[in-house]
């Protein structure tokens, strides 16, 4: 079986991984450990880039882990109910490379680890998802990490409580550095993971001390375990070089009914005779010197990346041990009533049934012509598609009911009951956002969120890692301009459309009214490797779709809304609520003669991609063109060109009603078309 495009099944072992190779008696603890250190160490020397130290000094506790606690299996490393490990403090990610390698992931080979941080490499300067299996995330902004594991370990109880436990009970661990935790971010998830009682989810702190800078104590004096247990966490603090103490505290925090912060006294480097313990240890190479000392301090007498045919059996046993495990997992499930749906949404299959209620909803759209906010209509959409799809996900950045993100059929998810789809994630946008990566990462949701326009900028690195990770997260950023009216410029975004559109593979979506609201969705749904945003208005909007057709024009990024009779000499391009600003300034300019035709550009990312004869006939290059967008200007260069216009905001916005606002920011179709006749007449 095939789930987004990776096998669930068995894959083919190497030669060097086969149960005959896998009979060798057990070796200590520190063997194991140092089979971690010693790869570290070489692959960030060969590369002379990197961080050292974490790895070195988590070890230890990535060793217990794995060999005693994660359900995983290498050769079928989507295995739905495996364990999650998130490596949140992704600087340190040859502790996550050298356990691939050493556990037996085909795909991590020794010969990636030796191009640690090369060109073409899977073995990049930090995780990434996609690169190589057992990359559960991409890791690397601290915090992130945090933030995507509380939202798979939510994604499990959700799936549990839809599904059942016997099909759903993994556990998500994660690997934190004091970054992590002094973030802000992961204090928006902590707290929601404790109100939430999230049992599944362990955190083990990386407590060295040590920070690129230095000593922590330069910058915080956090007392972790108090501030955590305030959360709602069960706490631990043990020695992190305790084989028998990493044990215990990992049994225990698998017992209790909350998340669980375990964190780990360690020293930095540990092994390194004079870089142990120091911030030159954090992000450096030791130097070839301390390489060497650390190698006779730790009594590893082996080349570079040489590892024991003995320690590398006993590793490779580890990675064995999964495999009767999610064989039987395998065995349940194709026995299971829930098969077929799990499948689909593990596939990223949609339901056959919801496009034909989305062409039912549009044409009664058009019948009925509401003048209503778009988000209000796209509650609408929604109110359609929750029921069809299930493995839509949503919530609000505590604004709910000015989002319209709740459909009136979802069911509340509480700790007391995961068997919903809607979350209230409270006045945590950023945290919202790396969750829904996570809560997407579990492969069994398309989660979407809200909140307002303005406030994108806290939740924008979490945005971006939707992007990068190509995930099908969608955003509701509501209150979109100006026309959000008197909640005045503090709450108005100006720059934010252009600065949403600058990211890689996002589809901004600025829909102008229902008709467009509905097809905007469609596509956020359709497209799954890239994250959308759904940006919605606050104010009411006319109703500008009315032919008959049923094909999506919103999936070419724009098209033409309204032509001219005769020969155009004024193309007018326009997004969202300056759309029917736009048909208004077209009837002015006819009035004077002047043909004009009018363009709706909802998705610039779309557009862009058409082919280039169907862009020109768009656009119409040998005509004046001119955009209209309650926006900062910056970006629409490139659609008017030199001598077009640009009809935008300059500065920050105001408050007033938003129809005063219109008039005095210049969004008047009476100055815009004597602004075109003047132009026309000078040129």
């Amino acid at each position: 079986m095939f789930i987004s495009g990776i096998r669930i099944g068995i894959m083919k072992v190497p030669d060097s991984m086969t149960s005959s190779s896998l009979s060798s008696s057990a070796l200590s603890h520190d063997e194991m450990a140092n089979a971690i250190r010693f790869l570290a160490m070489d692959a960030v020397e060969v590369a002379q880039s990197g961080h050292p130290g974490l790895p070195m000094g988590m070890a230890d506790v990535a060793t217990v882990l794995f060999r005693d606690f994660l359900n995983f299996d290498p050769t079928n490393p989507q295995w739905p109910n495996r364990d999650r490990f998130v490596l949140s403090a992704g600087h340190g990610s040859m502790l996550l490379y050298a356990l691939l390698y050493l556990t037996g992931y085909p795909d991590m080979t020794l010969e990636q680890l030796k191009m640690f941080r090369q060109l073409g490499s899977c073995t990049a300067g930090h995780p990434e998802y996609g690169h190589a299996s057992g990359i559960e995330t991409t890791t690397g902004p601290l915090g992130q990490g945090i933030g995507n594991a509380v939202g798979m370990a939510l994604g499990q109880e959700v799936l549990a409580a839809n599904f059942g436990p016997d099909l759903f009970d993994y556990h998500t661990y994660v690997i934190a550095s004091d970054g992590d935790l002094m973030e802000g971010i992961c204090q928006e998830v902590a707290s929601l993971a404790g109100h939430l009682k999230l049992s599944n989810l362990v955190v083990f702190f990386d407590d060295n001390h040590i920070s690129i800078d230095g000593p922590t104590s330069l910058a915080i004096s956090d007392q972790n375990i108090s501030r955590f247990e305030s959360l709602g966490w069960h706490c631990q603090a043990i020695d992190g070089h305790n084989e028998t103490a990493i044990k215990e505290a990992i049994r225990k925090a698998q017992q209790t009914d909350k998340p669980s912060l375990i964190a780990c006294r360690t020293k930095i480097a540990y092994g390194a005779p004079k870089k142990a313990g120091t911030a030159a240890a954090h992000g450096a190479p030791l130097g070839a010197e301390e390489v060497a000392a650390t190698r006779a301090a730790l009594g590893w007498s082996y080349e570079a990346f040489e590892i024991p045919e003995s320690i590398l059996t006993a590793w490779r046993k580890v990675g064995n041990r999964g495999s009767e495990k999610a064989k039987k997992w395998a065995s349940n499930f194709k026995e299971s009533a829930f098969r077929q749906e799990i499948e689909r949404r593990l596939q990223g299959n949609l339901s056959p049934q919801w496009p034909t209620h989305i062409r039912d909803l549009i044409q009664q759209l058009k019948k009925e012509k509401p003048k209503q906010a778009t988000r209000q209509l796209s509650q609408r959409v929604l109110e359609v598609l929750t029921p069809l799809l299930p493995e839509l996900i949503g919530g609000s950045a505590d604004l709910t009911g000015s989002n319209n993100t709740k459909a009136q059929a979802q069911k509340v998810i509480t700790y007391s009951d995961f068997a919903g789809s809607y979350i209230h994630y409270g006045v945590r946008e950023h945290g919202m956002a790396a969750i829904m990566n996570g809560l997407s990462l579990t492969g069994a949701f398309i989660p979407y969120g809200g909140t307002f326009l303005i406030f994108s900028d806290y939740m924008r690195p979490a945005l971006r890692l939707s992007a990068l990770m190509k995930r099908r997260v969608i955003y509701v950023l509501t209150h979109d301009s100006i026309g959000l009216g008197e909640d005045g410029p503090t709450h108005q975004p100006i720059e934010h459309l252009a600065a949403l559109r600058a990211i890689p593979n996002l589809n901004v979506f600025r829909p102008a009214d229902g008709i467009e609201t509905a097809e905007c969705w469609s596509l956020a749904l359709e497209h799954l490797e890239t994250p959308s945003v759904l940006a919605l208005t606050r104010q009411s909007l006319p109703t500008i779709r009315e032919e008959k057709a049923s094909d999506n024009l919103c999936a070419r990024g724009g098209y033409v809304l309204r032509d001219c009779q005769m020969s155009r000499k004024v193309t007018l391009i326009a997004t969202g609520s300056e759309v029917h600003l736009a048909l208004n300034v077209q009837e002015k300019l006819q009035a004077v003669g002047i043909n004009a035709a009018v363009v709706s550009m909802p998705c610039w990312r779309l557009f862009d991609q058409q082919p280039k004869a169907y862009r020109e006939s768009v656009m119409s290059p040998t005509t004046l063109r001119v955009s209209i967008e309650a926006a900062g200007p910056l970006g629409w260069e490139k659609y008017v060109g030199e001598n077009g216009i640009i009809v935008g905001m300059k500065g920050f916005g105001a408050s007033a009603p938003h129809d005063q606002l219109y008039a005095h920011f210049g969004f008047k179709a009476e100055i815009i078309a004597e602004n075109i006749r003047s132009k026309l007449l000078e040129g």
